[in-house]
């Protein structure tokens, strides 16, 4: 196997799942497993700088100019360790299969079935290589693909320093999954003037736009009687719960929505009769539109406060992150044109169009490190049914590679 994909099946079977639920950063401690050994591997294979936060758990590393002239900027390469929260990553079972069309079985017992008919862009795979799992688990490609091919590409640098490029920065983060990616991210230890985040799908996704993003919790306090007494007293919390949901058009929800249209998606509902706490992301591209969701969200809490006559649902509301398009539109376009053209001399066609989601280059571009977005060869995921293509991610190393020494 190729050096990205030896690495890659390392990566998958740490676990390094994020937690929506913990105030602590990182989320999980168990991220940090991952970023001390990508450490250690960095410092092995002779990266400068190397420096792992113990505290926040983000990995940081250089590779130094080869060129001895004038200095030109520094490029980063980003990719985050953790793995969403939705399905586990608790010992992960990969395996390669030679895909030639047709239905993969990836457990028997069920059966759990990675089928044409449910995923039509299996089409686009026969004849290629396909990582899957024992479909108990999500694989992590998302995003430990981005995070090997960077590696890789960082191993092939060091290995030839005969290959002239500029100074290169390197981080990986936690936490982004749950939106925190970088909350705690030194920039100066960073040290890129600009960057690509590696956290895409297919091969050639290219991304510059993405969703304005919040969270948002409600808390309702009901009333409990017993129920042979109850009419005209009982306040029931968890009825509250579905009849704020059903106040939500089913037109605006993420199995309803594509391309450019947002959405609210409720993520979790917990609750008995005298207390129940529901959370929602809200997304859309375009910022009024945006902003006119938070407020409608804002209106339905206080339409349901007011026909039940008191403050029983509270609403608690945080933005996450913003469209990086105007950051990228504002001088900084040549960083998509610079990773068009070099998909095209790779013989990649290049797909650009907005993620339906967001990255931590979403934030780290209003933070002053413009940060499109590129593809890791993955689709499917968040999902036991994830599965990524062996000879994308071994062209992503040539694309990454390219965009380093400028070609």
């Amino acid at each position: 196997m190729s050096g990205v994909i030896d690495r890659f099946l390392t990566y998958v079977k740490i676990d390094t799942q994020s937690s929506e639920m913990s105030e602590e950063s990182p989320t999980t401690a168990k991220q940090h497993d991952l970023a001390k050994y990508l450490a250690e591997e960095l410092r092995s294979m002779g990266a400068s700088d190397v420096r792992y936060d113990d505290r926040y758990c983000y990995v940081y590393a250089k590779i130094p100019a080869t060129d001895g002239g004038a200095q030109p900027k520094t490029i980063g390469f980003l990719a985050h360790m953790d793995t969403s929260p939705e399905v586990s990553d608790t010992d992960v079972k990969a395996r390669i299969v030679a895909y030639e069309g047709g239905d993969i079985v990836l457990n028997e017992e069920g059966p759990i079935v990675l089928s044409e008919k449910d995923f039509p862009e299996l089409a686009d795979y026969v004849g290629k290589h396909l990582i899957v799992t024992d479909g108990t688990t999500l694989l992590g490609a998302d995003d430990k693909a981005g995070v090997a091919e960077i590696m890789t590409m960082a191993d092939t640098l060091l290995k030839h320093p005969e290959i002239k490029h500029g100074p290169i920065a390197l981080c990986f983060t936690p936490d982004e999954e749950v939106g925190a990616g970088v909350d705690y991210i030194d920039l100066q230890a960073l040290g890129a003037d600009y960057a690509y985040t590696v956290d895409g799908g297919r091969l050639g996704e290219l991304e510059y736009e993405c969703f304005n993003a919040a969270a948002a919790t409600i808390t309702i306090i009901g009333r409990s009687v017993h129920p042979g007494t109850a009419k005209g007293k009982m306040i029931n919390a968890i009825r509250v719960a579905m009849e704020l949901d059903a106040m939500i058009p089913a037109t605006e929800r993420p199995e309803t929505t594509e391309k450019y249209e947002g959405f609210f998606h409720a993520t979790r509902i917990a609750g008995e009769t005298e207390g129940a706490v529901m959370s929602y992301i809200i997304r859309d591209h375009d910022r009024a539109k945006f902003e006119e969701k938070k407020q409608r969200l804002t209106g339905l809490v206080a339409a349901l406060n007011e026909k039940y006559g008191a403050e029983i649902a509270t609403l608690t509301m945080k933005d996450q992150y913003y469209n990086m398009r105007e950051v990228i539109e504002q001088g900084n376009q040549f960083l998509v044109d610079n990773a068009v053209e070099a998909m095209k001399k790779l013989g990649i066609t290049p797909i650009v169009q907005p993620i339906r989601g967001g990255t931590d280059g979403s934030r780290l571009s209003y933070m002053g490190v413009p940060c499109p977005n590129l593809c890791t060869g993955g689709e499917n995921f968040h999902s036991r049914y994830e599965y990524a293509c062996v000879e994308s991610m071994e062209q992503i190393v040539k694309l990454l590679t390219a965009l380093a020494i400028g070609e």
